[in-house]
C-alpha cells in the first residue's frame, strides 16, 4: 500500500521544477542585457508557474498529488 502524500514539497516533479527554475534563471544570465526586460523576463515567470501551480493545486484540494491549479493565470 503506498502511503498518502501530505504536502507538494514531497513530489519529486516539485522538487525537478524548482531545479528547472535555477537552471532557467543560470542560462539567462548569460542573455544579452537588451533582452532583460522582454524575453527574459517572460522565460522567468514562465519557469515560475511551474512550481508555484503545484503548490497552488495541492493547496486547492488539500491534496498535492494529481490536481490542477484552477484559475491561475501568467501575465
Amino acid at each position: 500500500m503506498s502511503e498518502k502524500i501530505q504536502s507538494h514539497k514531497e513530489l519529486k516533479v516539485y522538487h525537478e521544477s524548482l531545479l528547472l527554475v535555477k537552471d532557467v534563471y543560470t542560462l539567462l544570465s548569460t542573455f544579452p542585457k537588451e533582452e532583460l526586460f522582454s524575453l527574459t523576463s517572460q522565460i522567468k515567470k514562465s519557469s515560475i508557474s511551474i512550481p508555484s501551480n503545484i503548490a497552488e493545486g495541492a493547496g486547492r484540494k488539500g491534496s498535492a498529488c494529481c490536481h490542477a491549479a484552477k484559475g491561475s493565470t501568467t501575465s
